[in-house]
């Protein structure tokens, strides 16, 4: 076979997956991930995948990568020593943001604190006009200034944001040139570059989060990609973008704040081409690892996206309380809800499920790896759910009486309940949980849950799907083939894409179609340009969109554009497409106000890779069970003897009614009483509600 091979690897908090596709064959595998070096879990994983499909490194053609390493240097605020460089008199915008209160009434409200501390930002004498016209030119000498004091402060990465650079990037340019000559070895983030768009508090933000994490995210994919070679990986290193995606590595090294939620997106790619492959129209995506839960909507097999991201929510993750990033991104919902996530009580005496989480080191109770604290993976031990020799392929050996004395000696000794009911009440308070911020962001989607059907992926998933769809009063779910490693999949699935947007200011009243016309044409040229690099000769296709609004209104929404060369007669139909999309949200017009554009982008997207050939289909028969588990119901707290089933060994059309249990080597379906279970011709688990009369 002279097909080359290609590789997904998907970091997670807890696992790191790994998936080899060669024509129709797959292999993959599931190890521990190895927080203190990162790249280690990959070279293990990859290494150990290649040798379970008898290649060699030269047989493989590319691998793809998706990371949590920027948003952990996020979160543990454990980034580059980091500096901003902005216009006089804008040295507190970052600490200012936008001066809204996220929550109206809270005297002691407490706002996200900057990445960057406020004597690490300076500022010099500079300012453009919004149109980019120079009204005071560069202070070259305070520039200089400013340069002596990075370099005493031992700064390792810089931001510069000056005013109305959007518009204008000389200035921006001009102070990377000159600060690069103090400042050899550091890194520059120039907004101009990163988030070139009005509002200089999210633009600020974007581009102080980049330079924060540009370092250790370049030293981490420098010294993978040098230790690929080193192995015999001579294939190029793709990383999957936030906005679902892929791209190469020097996009991905120069903006690495767009790689935040690349393991995510990956999971959500896999949904949209299982709903794009099955002809499903309204799917709801249901990703839970090791240490989140994360929850998208995808119609007609495209997956909702936005054009910012808030990160790093203080206060009970509501909106407002965090770090805008203007980076192009899947929308989705994610929670502290995953197999690592810790029950404990609260101040109230109440059961909480997450969001901390073991991890993999210590990890769960049941790994025996020196965790104490009972976690889901323990609950779902205790419950019958999961075999404690056959878990992540057998690899790792889960102990039943360390994940029992865990639920006994914590939330069953506080609760004065045994470690069985312990196990039941984890298990429906995490369920609730994901049920729950299901709800909230299908409704601010502006969407509805009826009719949809969700795709279950991820370690955990398949385990709590059933019970999840009973809340949410969803009928049927869908566990794709390889469902443990879905993220790792769907990396396999995305088109190389990227997105550019620029601030382009035009209203409809005054349509200035030769100025769009340039915007437009600037825009593809750069993000054909590095799309070209990763996808080759791949055909590609190309969107283009308005960012629209209401004049005097305070945001957007986006408007498609005609690729063809827009004229003074575009502006009707652009219009309309303007009153069809705001219609669509709002459900209503305003007659006689006048419509601006306030920004543009361009998507440039590669053909998606195929997909490996579905699983042959067998003729259906009875399938025989490989073994009986006892399984608790956590409901009625009920214990009964079910048939355990391998997935590999159902045939096409085979009906199986729950409660059963569906094992494969990453993960583990769980078929509840009142669903029944059967394989469809693409090898997918397909659960379907009976429904009482």
């Amino acid at each position: 076979m002279s097909e080359k091979a290609r590789i997904g690897v998907d970091i997670g908090g807890t696992f790191t997956d790994v998936v080899l596709e060669r024509g129709a064959a797959r292999h993959s595998i599931k190890v521990l991930t190895t927080p203190a070096e990162p790249e280690r879990a990959v070279l293990d994983g990859v290494g150990a995948v290649i040798a379970a499909a008898g290649l060699a490194p030269s047989d493989v053609g590319l691998v793809i990568h998706g990371t949590t390493l920027i948003t952990n240097a996020l979160i543990e605020r454990k980034g580059a020593r980091t500096a901003l460089v902005t216009t006089e008199g804008f040295r507190d915008v970052l600490e200012m943001g936008t001066e809204s209160r996220f929550e109206q009434y809270d005297l002691a409200i407490e706002k996200p604190v900057p990445l960057i501390p406020r004597r690490l930002r300076f500022a010099v004498p500079e300012r453009l006009g919004a149109k980019g016209d120079v009204l005071l030119a560069l202070d070259e000498a305070a520039l200089a200034r400013a340069g002596t004091a990075l370099a005493e402060a031992g700064v390792e990465s810089v931001a510069v944001c000056f005013l109305h650079a959007y518009a204008n990037p000389a200035h921006e340019q001009r102070a990377r040139e000159a600060l690069a000559k103090a400042l050899p070895r550091a890194s520059f983030s120039i907004s101009s570059e990163v988030a070139p768009e009005i509002r200089e508090y999210e633009r600020f933000s974007t581009t102080a989060a980049n330079a924060y994490v540009q370092p250790i995210a370049e030293r981490y994919l420098r010294d993978l990609e040098r230790k690929l070679a080193a192995a015999g990986f001579a294939c190029p290193l793709f990383l999957m973008l936030s906005g679902g995606g892929i791209t190469d590595l020097e996009t991905a090294v120069r903006f690495p704040i767009r790689l935040i939620e690349s393991g995510p997106a990956g999971g959500v790619a896999l949904a949209a081409h299982i709903a794009r492959q099955c002809g499903l129209a309204r799917v709801l995506s249901f990703d839970m690892g090791g240490t989140t839960a994360k929850i998208a909507v995808v119609d007609d097999a495209v997956p909702q996206t936005a054009r910012a991201f808030e990160f790093g929510r203080v206060f009970r993750f509501k909106k407002g309380s965090g770090l805008p990033l203007k980076v192009p991104s899947v929308e989705l919902v994610e929670i502290g809800a995953g197999g690592g996530s810790i029950a404990s009580i609260d101040h109230l005496g109440r059961l909480a499920v997450g969001p901390e989480s073991a991890g993999s080191d210590p990890g769960p109770a049941c790994y025996g790896r020196g965790g104490t604290a009972a976690a889901v993976t323990d609950a779902d031990l205790a419950l019958g759910r999961i075999r404690p020799d056959a878990f992540a392929g057998g690899r790792i050996r889960l102990d039943e009486a360390r994940a029992e004395a865990a639920l006994a000696g914590g939330v069953g000794k506080a609760l004065a309940i045994d470690a069985k009911a312990a196990a039941a009440g984890i298990a429906e308070v995490v369920d609730e949980a994901m049920a729950n911020a299901a709800r909230e962001h299908v409704i601010e989607c502006g969407k509805s849950l009826p009719g949809r059907t969700l795709i279950a992926f991820g370690g955990a998933a398949p385990l709590h799907a059933a019970r999840i769809a009973e809340k949410l009063e969803i009928d049927r779910i869908l566990i794709p083939a390889g469902a443990g490693v879905g993220s790792a999949i769907g990396f396999l699935r995305a088109p190389v894409a990227y997105e550019v947007t620029r601030s382009v200011y035009v209203r409809l009243s005054r349509f200035d179609a030769a100025a769009l016309n340039r915007a437009f044409a600037a825009m593809a040229e750069e993000a054909h340009a590095i799309v070209a690099r990763a996808a080759g000769g791949r055909p590609r296709t190309e969107r283009r969109i308005a960012y629209m609004r209401y004049l005097g209104q305070g945001h957007e929404i986006a408007v498609p554009v005609p690729l063809a060369a827009l004229a003074p007669a575009s502006a009707a139909i652009i219009r309309d497409a303007y009153d069809d999309a705001y219609r669509a949200q709002y459900g209503r017009l305003m007659d006689g106000v006048d419509v601006e554009c306030v920004a543009c982008a361009v998507v440039v997207a590669s053909e998606a890779a195929a997909a490996a050939p579905p699983f042959a289909a067998r003729d259906a028969g009875a399938p025989a069970p490989a073994a009986r588990r006892m399984l608790i119901d956590p409901l009625s707290g009920r214990a009964s003897e079910v048939p355990l089933y391998r997935r590999e060994a159902l045939a096409s059309g085979a009906a199986i009614a729950g409660p059963a249990l569906i094992e494969e080597d990453d993960t583990t379906t769980v078929v509840a009483a009142g669903f029944r279970a059967a394989l469809d011709s693409n090898g997918y688990i397909v659960l379907e509600r009976e429904r009482t009369p």
